[in-house]
């Protein structure tokens, strides 16, 4: 008690306020710091939590950008079978034709490009790989914003000529090669050889798939040497890329689009389509909605834990007045005021959840910041987050520290004194 001793008078000022709450929560260390758990536990939660999702977001957003957000997707027909409809692609109704028609007759159309897609089996030397080779036109780099970084793309001539030229992904030419370009190399494509002439700037992972983990050829070689099957009405193609004047021209581009596609496949209602248009900023607007969603919803659970944090403040205040009873009846009997005792144990239990809450906004940019560093995606650190995670924690410690405090300012000194 002689940390008190002059101390005590009715007026006791915000510094000294502060020094006597800061000796109380020191001297029970154990108790301080069990208490702070559940808000350090509750703010790095919630901070982290914020940060990893909106970094995933981020990270996927930019994927798709890269792909460019002013595209169309025209996807081929879904097969069913047994009244199971298959993925996107899967039947054969759209054609190289089609493709050409898009760009001779929708306005909204800048750029089309048709590409026809298989899995193949990829062989160098005594190395080969399994990869997703791409029969495209001259317009896919522009259309996919993804050009060689080394060497160059097939010309008019090889298309036309159906020439055995390929341009390699980045994963497989490292696969291949290793340390080499392998530039002017041959490889074997279904057992058929075929001249590197280029290799593609890496564009990384969209999702769970390797963008870099393929390889193209002409449009026209893909046809006839390795799918060996063309439709009825032209070259088959499993999607079309239509790119418009810039983001606001889909709508219309897609309008367009639709109605010629319909029209030369004899289509009289859109519920009847053979073929699924997607729109690249539909799909980032979704996305960022569901991640959003998700994001919001999972804080909402951590934020249960600062709920948590709270009942252990009032608890362990609750029990901090018990015991020190006596303490608050000689400050009474000294003339400490009613709002001075108040202040005190409030301010004991904002500083607790306060400490607590730097600590939790510490521990939770430490874990997004690792978290970063080992998924590889952007960091993200949430400063309403964090605002928001600090105003929870000091309203935590108020709202847990009003009956506890209450219940010290209003003991009779005379009871308190009598107590053991």
């Amino acid at each position: 008690m002689k940390r008190f001793t002059g101390r005590l008078t009715q007026q006791i000022s915000l510094s000294e306020t502060l020094g006597i709450a800061t000796e109380a929560l020191w001297s029970n260390k154990l108790r301080t710091g069990l208490t702070m758990l559940g808000v350090i536990i509750g703010i790095t939660s919630v901070i982290s939590i914020t940060s990893i999702g909106q970094g995933i977001q981020k990270s996927v957003e930019q994927q798709i950008q890269g792909l460019g957000t002013d595209v169309l997707q025209v996807s081929a027909g879904a097969a069913k079978s047994d009244n199971i409809v298959q993925s996107a692609g899967t039947l054969s109704t759209l054609t190289w034709e089609d493709a050409k028609a898009i760009a001779k007759e929708a306005p909204s159309a800048k750029l089309v490009s048709a590409t026809l897609q298989q899995p193949a089996q990829v062989v160098y030397a005594g190395t080969n790989t399994n990869t997703t080779v791409y029969g495209t036109d001259l317009n896919y780099p522009d259309a996919r914003n993804t050009h060689p970084q080394i060497g160059r793309y097939f010309n008019q001539e090889e298309l036309d000529g159906s020439a055995q030229v390929v341009i390699l992904g980045s994963t497989v030419q490292r696969t291949l090669f290793g340390n080499n370009s392998g530039l002017n190399e041959k490889i074997r494509v279904k057992g058929e050889i075929y001249r590197v002439i280029g290799i593609m700037e890496v564009k990384g992972n969209q999702g769970p798939v390797d963008r870099d983990d393929a390889i193209y050829i002409p449009l026209t070689t893909m046809s006839a040497r390795i799918v060996g099957n063309n439709a009825l009405t032209g070259i088959s193609v499993n999607t079309i890329y239509v790119k418009g004047e810039n983001q606001d021209a889909l709508v219309a581009a897609q309008f367009q689009v639709g109605n010629l596609l319909r029209l030369r496949h004899n289509i009289h209602s859109p519920k009847d389509d053979d073929f699924r248009i997607s729109n690249q900023a539909d799909i980032v607007s979704t996305f960022t909605a569901v991640v959003g969603l998700l994001t919001l919803m999972v804080v909402a659970i951590a934020s249960i834990s600062l709920l948590v944090g709270g009942i252990g403040i009032a608890n362990i205040m609750l029990v901090s007045v018990v015991e020190r009873t006596r303490e608050i009846g000689i400050r009474k009997a000294l003339g400490a005021t009613h709002s001075a005792i108040l202040t005190q144990f409030l301010v004991e239990a904002i500083a607790i959840s306060t400490i607590g809450g730097g600590m939790g906004a510490g521990l939770g940019i430490l874990i997004a910041c690792v978290s970063s560093l080992i998924f590889k995606f952007p960091l993200v650190i949430s400063v309403l987050s964090i605002v928001v995670g600090f105003g929870l924690s000091m309203g935590v410690g108020l709202a847990a520290g009003v009956i506890p405090a209450r219940n010290a300012a209003q003991l009779d000194p005379i009871v308190a004194l009598r107590s053991e």
